[in-house]
C-alpha cells in the first residue's frame, strides 16, 4: 500500500493519535522569543521558523514505529536544544520533548540516567549563558514530569497488553479443554453405545429367520438404545449428565451379557460427589465398551468398594489381556481422574484388570440404589 503524506509526517499517528500533535504548541515559547528578547529582525525570524520547522518534523519522527529513526530523532532534539539555545531561550523547551520521548525508547533501568543527562546538560549550559536560575529550574521539572507522566502512560499500556494477553490465553485454555471434554465424552458415549448397537443388529440377524419376535425385541431395543444415545451426545455437549453411576451399572451389565459375556458384579453404596459419579460412569462405560470390542473374554468382574477413605472400581476379564498401547478412551479416563486426585492402573495377564482409585468426600450424598 503506497504511504501517504500525511503517514510520512505522522508515523506514529496510528497508536498515539493525533495528541501527538497537540503537544506541539509549546513551540509557541520558541517562535515568540525573537519578539520578547528584543531581538525582531528579519535575519532572527526567518531563522527561527526554519529551526522551529525542523524541529516539528523531528518531534513528530520520534513517534515513529521504526526505532533507530525514533531515537535519532530525539537524539536531533536534545542536539538542537544545545545549538539553539545561545541564540532562542525558547530552545529549552527542546529538552522537555526529548525527555518526554524517552520512555518509549530506553529501557527502565537506563531510562533516568539519560533524563539526568539531559537535564545535567540544559543546567549546565544554562549557567554558561546566564539565564536566569529559576526558568532553568522550571524548565528541568517540567523535563523530568513529562517523562515521568509518559513513563506512567508506557507501564499501564504494558500492563493492559498483559492482562489482555493473559485472558485471551485463559480463553483459549478454556476452549481447548472444553473440546477436550466434548472429544473424550462423545468417544465415550459414542464408542459404548454403537458397540453395544452393533451386538443387537448382529444378534438380531442370526435370530431373523429361528425366532422372529426375539430379533423384533432386539430391533426395538437397538433403537431405544439409539435414542438414549442422542440425548447422551446433546447432554455431553451441554456439560450435564444424567443417569449416573447406579443406571450405568445396569447397561453395563445388559452390554456385556448381550456380548455373551458372564457378569459378576459386586456393588457397595458409596458417598460420592456428583464429579466423582461422573467420572466412575465414563470410566465404567469405556472399560465395558473395550471388553467388548478387544478382550474376547468369557467372564467379566465389575466391584465397587470403599477401604478408608479410597472408592474403588475394578473391572476385570479372562479375555486375552494383551499389552496393546492405551488409546484415547483410557488417557482421557487418566486425566479425568486426576483433575479429582484419583489413578487408573492397568494390569494385563492373564486377562485385563483396571483398578481405578478415587479419594471420598466426606458428608454427601450415597450412592442411590
Amino acid at each position: 500500500m503506497q504511504t501517504s503524506m500525511i503517514d510520512r509526517l505522522f508515523p506514529g499517528r496510528r497508536e498515539h493519535g493525533w495528541v501527538a500533535a497537540i503537544w506541539l504548541v509549546y513551540l509557541l515559547f520558541f517562535f515568540t522569543d525573537p519578539y520578547f528578547s528584543g531581538r525582531s529582525t528579519p535575519r532572527f525570524w526567518i531563522g527561527t521558523a526554519i529551526c522551529g520547522a525542523f524541529f516539528a518534523l523531528l518531534y513528530l519522527q520520534a513517534f515513529s514505529p521504526n526505532r533507530r529513526r525514533a531515537i535519532l530523532a530525539t537524539v536531533a532534539m536534545f542536539v538542537m536544544g544545545i545549538l539553539c539555545l545561545p541564540w532562542n531561550s525558547g530552545a529549552l523547551g527542546f529538552f522537555i520533548y526529548a525527555s518526554a520521548a524517552l520512555p518509549w525508547l530506553v529501557s527502565n533501568h537506563k531510562l533516568w540516567w539519560y533524563v539526568a543527562g539531559i537535564i545535567a546538560t540544559m543546567f549546565a549550559e544554562s549557567r554558561w549563558l546566564h539565564l536566569p536560575w529559576f526558568v532553568t529550574v522550571m524548565i528541568g521539572f517540567f523535563a523530568l514530569t513529562a517523562c515521568a507522566a509518559n513513563y506512567h502512560v508506557l507501564q499501564r499500556k504494558y500492563a493492559a497488553r498483559k492482562l489482555l494477553l493473559a485472558q485471551e490465553q485463559v480463553e483459549h485454555l478454556a476452549k481447548v479443554a472444553e473440546r477436550e471434554r466434548i472429544a473424550r465424552d462423545l468417544h465415550d458415549l459414542l464408542g459404548h453405545t454403537l458397540s453395544l448397537i452393533t451386538l443387537k443388529t448382529e444378534l438380531a440377524r442370526k435370530l431373523l429367520d429361528r425366532n422372529p419376535e426375539r430379533a423384533r425385541q432386539e430391533m426395538l431395543e437397538v433403537e431405544q438404545t439409539s435414542r438414549a444415545a442422542l440425548a447422551d451426545v446433546r447432554e455431553a455437549i451441554s456439560g450435564y449428565r444424567g443417569d449416573g453411576l447406579a443406571a450405568e451399572l445396569v447397561r453395563a451389565r445388559k452390554t456385556l451379557e448381550t456380548a455373551g459375556i458372564e457378569v459378576q458384579a459386586e456393588v457397595s453404596e458409596l458417598p460420592l460427589t456428583p464429579a466423582q459419579e461422573s467420572v466412575l460412569t465414563l470410566a465404567l462405560r469405556e472399560a465395558v465398551t473395550n471388553v467388548v470390542r478387544h478382550a474376547q473374554a468369557q467372564h467379566c468382574t465389575v466391584r465397587l468398594a470403599r477401604k478408608n477413605d479410597i472408592c474403588t472400581l475394578e473391572i476385570a476379564d479372562n479375555g486375552k489381556g494383551d499389552e496393546a498401547p492405551e488409546g484415547n478412551g483410557l488417557r482421557g479416563m487418566r486425566e479425568r481422574l486426576s483433575v479429582l486426585g484419583g489413578t487408573l492402573t492397568r494390569i494385563t495377564e492373564p486377562g485385563t484388570r483396571l483398578v481405578i482409585s478415587l479419594p471420598l468426600a466426606a458428608d454427601v450424598p450415597l450412592l442411590p440404589n
